[in-house]
């Protein structure tokens, strides 16, 4: 069974947001959730019922961990320009290092999303409006690519997969707190590795081919959104729901994991992660991520912070700093 489906590159996450990828062209990026902050002990409670928030303490590792997957990230998509755009020849691009390469800055960047799902009190009106916000960044991105460069059309892209994604865990977030942490990661990560190719056709992994999928399952717009693409689709970004859910999940349930027992006593000058019911979670996450509130590098930290800003200029400027150096003569 042949589909074809091009999955090109991924972008980044959203500010303050917590997380998608590329597989030989271009992707965007962006994530639905706030992401590096934690509610401070001492302050305004953040309530089901819309009451104002606590001051949020941003965590500088995960700022930076952002800031340098969004850098590769750039960096990836410069490469792409010189290789496919002006003919340069980078040894690896095309093959399997280009490839891993890519893979890593999508894998990073959806799984700290759903890491940072679990951070702070769970405000679901705020996060749907940011996975609404996100999905008609997803749609204006299709309109613009369909009408000024149809050859490079992007359906259901990583902003859209980031949006999805928030719209769906909000409803499911009642149930997925009560599977069990290590459970609902093992069964994450498996239906994820499961389901890495269902836009070829079949279950299973990077050519690992287990079970053919049925054809009826390849038509329409909604199995295409699921991850089940019709015969002769085309994306240069595609993130479907479909294996990329699961490991969006398995950020959510890797930080339930590294939060440990309840403590009621706060640790001191660790922020608290704020379950459900409200009480504290300082657990090992809380204080490597925390790394006792110091900044470990500021401008990463800031970039890290401002990812959706700075990955809707970054192509524009790549193209902009190519078509000098084409003009001097240097590309």
């Amino acid at each position: 069974m042949n589909r074809t489906v091009s999955l090109l590159s991924f972008s980044s996450e959203a500010e303050h947001a917590g997380g998608g990828g590329s597989l030989g062209s271009r992707v965007l990026g962006g994530s639905p959730l706030e992401c590096g902050g934690f509610r401070e002990p001492g302050g305004t409670s953040c309530g089901r019922g819309g009451a104002s928030c606590r001051p949020a303490s941003r965590l500088p590792a995960l700022d930076l961990l952002r800031g340098l997957n969004l850098l590769s990230m750039i960096a990836y998509h410069g490469a792409y320009d010189l290789v496919y755009l002006y003919g340069v020849d980078i040894p690896g691009y095309r093959g399997l290092p280009g490839y891993l390469w890519q893979q890593s800055i999508c894998w990073i960047f959806i799984f700290l999303s759903g890491f940072c799902f679990c951070l702070g009190r769970f405000d679901g009106a705020r996060r749907i409006r940011r996975g609404l916000l996100l999905s008609a960044c997803g749609l204006l991105i299709t309109a613009v690519t369909a009408l000024i460069m149809p050859e490079s059309l992007i359906l259901m892209g990583v902003l859209s997969f980031f949006g999805l994604a928030a719209l769906l865990t909000v409803p499911l977030y009642p149930l997925l707190v009560r599977i069990p942490a290590y459970a609902g990661l093992a069964g994450c990560l498996l239906l994820f590795f499961l389901t890495r190719d269902v836009s070829s056709g079949w279950l299973g992994f990077e050519g690992l081919r287990l079970l053919a999928l049925p054809d009826f399952l390849y038509h329409g717009v909604f199995p295409m959104i699921l991850g089940f693409p019709w015969p002769g689709f085309f994306s240069t970004d595609y993130f479907a729901l479909l294996p990329w859910i699961f490991l969006f999940w398995s950020g959510f349930f890797t930080f339930r994991c590294f939060c440990g027992k309840k403590e009621r006593r706060p640790v001191e000058n660790v922020p608290e992660a704020v379950p459900e019911d409200g009480e504290a979670v300082p657990g090992p996450a809380v204080l490597f991520l925390r790394a006792g509130g110091r900044s470990l590098c500021a401008p990463l930290e800031y970039i890290g912070r401002h990812t959706l800003p700075i990955y809707m200029i970054h192509q524009p400027a790549l193209m902009a700093v190519f078509l000098l150096l084409q003009a001097a003569g240097i590309l």
